[in-house]
């Protein structure tokens, strides 16, 4: 492979982590009310999946053929057989999707419709009285399960170490093409128009001042709603920062060494960043050109739909490659079932292909900006990076534990750090 053709291959799979109506067993939910195709109602939304849709899934599972084994020891091939076997084993005999159900409906859960779309969000307002009105937005390939931990924290502080005038109003939407919101049909619907579908739907939910946070999709989304100044947001956290400077992003994309100069913090982001690129973006470059072509695959075997998004699970956490140390098997199966479930594993991809670009790479932002770094993050982001491009970074912390799913490994942890975060915004 020649050198010019290298670079092109390592510039498309730099592209990572960004971001309907259901169909066939993706109907799979049951709304109460009216459900028009495009005006400002809000629905009110149950979960409860078709037992036949269920049945299904466990049949595929029984007739899986698997690969062979692996010829190395380490995740270097992927997921290793022996232990991905038994997780399988496990949820096709063992695991109980209806406790993630009820896991769901214990939250007020909504529908509305924004852009001809369906937005499925939960909303769960604070007992407290003027409590911080708060949108999160969940990732790939996680969705509001990974989020479900966090609601207690955040919304009742004073259950859980905190203080009253900490509390949140929290809206957690599930972004278009992923979980129980609707497919959208026509392109176009990247970061940049979700960023706005999520201004509306504050706007609609009563919020006139609002506060927005995420990590891996929902930090790019919670990103663009800063860039485009969208009415009502007073500022915005995010555990996946793009901070990285435009000479060392080339230097990463030409495969070169780190540049003379770097801080020890800065030399071991690029060192990371540099590892990451090199061995851990195939899931991206696929999702990046050729999402549908993908989803065959993954929309006709759960194993495959597994596998995809357990080998996450596997480098994300903060975990040492063993994500069971950070989430349990049923709540990983939760969001792997998801998926399934609602076959969006292409439509969820596709927000890969709209974004089309590095979202790890600075972008000048002047609207207050708070940073929680984990250890387990796909690069810890250095402050001097951050200062460069937040121009108004109103918090920036490291904590020590934690990985690329905060809220779902240490909700608590990082509902703390949100307290902090934006009591200057109070």
């Amino acid at each position: 492979m020649n050198t010019s053709f290298k670079t092109l291959i390592r510039t498309i799979i730099t592209c990572a982590f960004v971001v309907g109506a259901l169909s066939g067993f993706a109907q799979t939910a049951i709304t109460t009310g009216p459900q028009p195709g495009n005006d400002k109602l809000i629905r009110p939304f149950h979960v409860n999946v078709p037992q036949q849709a269920i049945d299904d899934m466990r049949q595929r599972i029984s007739a899986t053929r698997f690969p062979d084994k692996e010829t190395v020891t380490d995740q270097s091939q992927g997921v290793k057989l022996e232990k991905f076997r038994d997780l399988m084993n496990y949820w096709g005999n063992g695991y109980d999707w209806r406790k993630a159900e009820a896991k769901l409906n214990a939250y007020p859960q909504f529908i509305t419709t924004i852009d001809g779309v369906d937005i499925h969000f939960i909303h769960v307002r604070s007992k407290h009285p003027n409590a911080m009105p708060m949108i999160m937005t969940h990732g790939w390939p996680g969705s509001v399960f990974e989020l479900l931990k966090i609601i207690g924290p955040l919304t009742d502080p004073t259950a859980y170490g905190g203080k009253a005038e900490d509390a949140f109003d929290l809206v957690i939407p599930s972004i278009p093409g992923f979980g129980f919101s609707g497919k959208p049909t026509v392109k176009g619907w990247g970061s940049d128009h979700i960023g706005l579908a999520w201004a509306e739907l504050m706007e609609r939910l009563g919020y006139k001042k609002y506060v927005s946070q995420g990590g891996d999709c929902g930090s790019v989304i919670s990103q663009r709603m800063a860039i485009q100044h969208v009415k009502g947001l007073m500022g915005i956290h995010v555990n996946m920062p793009a901070t990285v400077p435009a000479e060392i992003a080339r230097a990463l994309t030409n495969g070169e060494r780190a540049p003379a100069g770097l801080s020890a913090k800065e030399k071991l982001a690029y060192q990371t960043l540099d590892a990451f690129y090199k061995n851990s973006t195939g899931y991206s470059g696929m999702m990046v050109t050729r999402p549908q072509t993908l989803g065959y695959s993954l929309s006709d075997t759960p194993v495959g739909q597994a596998a995809w998004i357990y080998d996450e699970f596997i480098g994300w956490t903060f975990s040492g490659g063993n994500p069971e140390k950070s989430l349990t098997r049923d709540e990983m199966l939760d969001d792997i079932s998801l998926y399934w479930l609602t076959n969006t594993s292409t439509s969820s991809a596709r927000i890969y292909w709209e974004d089309h670009s590095n979202n790890f790479n600075a972008i000048d932002l002047s609207t207050p900006v708070a940073v929680t770094v984990f250890p387990g993050e796909i690069y810890r982001a250095p402050k001097s990076w951050a200062q460069r491009n937040y121009h108004n970074l109103i918090y920036f912390n490291e904590v020590d534990r934690g990985g690329h799913f905060a809220a779902w490994e240490e909700p608590q942890l990082l509902a703390e750090e949100l307290r902090k975060a934006f009591r200057s915004l109070r």
